[in-house]
């Protein structure tokens, strides 16, 4: 969430900045409402100061002057709550429009609104040569590893069953990522899966990513599915003031996540890169907004570290203004290249926040000197278990049908390679 003043000030260049991803900012909307709140507070601040003359007044005040005293005390009190209340309802309406303003884009960040505008950073690897790769579904149906059918028995489309070797493949890759991010510093959490309408506010999702989410309702108490461990993750601190001084708090989480993935009908319907309900790791970062674009690639390195510990061949890329999420300034992504596909397919995004999503759940800062402000916050995938699965899987492949395993996943697994049934 945005401070309304910086929004107004001409110098941020409001206008502008969020026209490059696609947002049309109101500033006379804003400007109106800012103006009704702030003389709504000053009219019950002139009542309340008169009500205190006033009543000063009435202890001294004659027989014939008490009554008229009394009643503009009545009258003042009026005046009070009427400006309160409104102040509360400029408030509101105030609330409901920041809440929708998206964050401001860095200026380094490409112009454009989709991933075909995204900046290629780097690349790492070589994609390794596949004659008639197979996609990741037919390898693991091969395997014996992947049951899709029962999985659609049991909950519908876009869920999967792994068995056997596959399901203990999957755990040996969280818990490989969890000791990365421990490795780097990291202090993991174990969070709730059930959040409530305050916390997703906090992060983002809510409330304009409604329609992305499951919600629950039970004795007339609501709450949300987290779609990933950045929102518990970083509401640990809502309405917290952190010691600036004790920044960056680096935290990680292996959860499982839940989409309705409501806006990708038709999109990556088969296996298991766009699922209902998945396993990640997320790294989340509170840091000191001075340093965040430095402190955003300590945590692409991060992400990369976990995916050349694989050996799986990738690249980075620094999205588009219009491409980059709702609640991020700057947003790095990392692709996996898939064979089958012959290309690259995005497994994890590294973004900077800077102080929004602070403001919005009320994370501050308290300095030495006693200056106060905002944290920055940082979230990235370190990795989702099924797409990291997808991507051993197809650069995995070998001529005779079986897969051979990352050597640094052999510890965790108890197996080297997976072979067809």
């Amino acid at each position: 969430m945005h401070d309304p003043r910086v929004l107004l000030d001409p110098a941020t260049d409001a206008v502008r900045k969020l026209a490059r991803r696609g947002y049309s900012l109101d500033l006379a909307e804003l400007e109106k409402l800012l103006s009704g709140r702030n003389s709504a507070i000053q009219r019950g601040d002139e009542a309340r100061a008169e009500s205190k003359r006033v009543a000063t007044s009435v202890k001294g005040a004659s027989a014939e002057e008490r009554p008229a005293l009394v009643e503009r005390a009545r009258d003042l009190k009026g005046v009070v709550s009427a400006a309160e209340e409104e102040q509360k309802e400029f408030d509101a309406q105030l609330q409901d429009l920041l809440l929708g303003i998206p964050n401001l884009p860095a200026d380094e960040s490409p112009d454009g609104t989709s991933d075909a505008d995204a900046e290629l950073v780097r690349t790492w690897g070589q994609p390794p040569v596949v004659e008639s790769p197979l996609d990741h579904v037919d390898i693991a149906e091969r395997l014996g590893i992947l049951d899709l059918p029962r999985a659609t028995k049991l909950s519908g489309p876009r869920f999967a069953v792994l068995k056997g070797k596959g399901a203990a493949l999957q755990r040996a890759i969280g818990s490989y990522l969890i000791d990365k991010a421990l490795e780097n510093g990291y202090t993991e959490f174990s969070v709730p899966s059930l959040v409530t309408r305050q916390t997703m506010t906090g992060t983002g999702q809510l409330p304009k990513f409604e329609q992305d989410l499951f919600r629950t309702e039970v004795a007339d108490r609501e709450l949300f599915l987290i779609p990933t461990a950045e929102v518990p993750l970083t509401n640990l601190h809502a309405r917290e003031t952190l010691d600036l001084e004790s920044l960056p708090l680096t935290y990680t989480a292996h959860t499982p996540c839940f989409r309705s993935e409501a806006g990708s009908y038709g999109r990556d319907t088969r296996g298991l890169i766009r699922m209902h309900e998945f396993a990640k790791v997320e790294l989340v970062r509170f840091v000191d907004p001075e340093h965040s674009r430095e402190e955003l690639d300590v945590l692409v390195g991060h992400a990369e570290a976990a995916l050349q510990g694989l050996g799986l061949a990738y690249r980075v890329v620094k999205l588009a203004a219009g491409d980059t999420g709702f609640s991020s300034t700057l947003t790095f992504d990392i692709e996996v290249w898939l064979p089958s596909q012959d290309t690259y397919r995005e497994i994890s995004s590294c973004s900077d926040f800077g102080t929004f999503q602070a403001r919005r759940a009320g994370i501050r800062t308290k300095a030495k000197d006693g200056s106060r402000g905002f944290a920055a916050t940082l979230n990235g995938s370190g990795l989702p278990i099924g797409r990291t699965l997808v991507a051993i899987l197809e650069q995995g492949q070998q001529p005779d049908g079986s897969v051979e395993l990352p050597e640094v996943l052999v510890p965790y697994a108890g197996f080297s390679s997976l072979d067809p049934q």
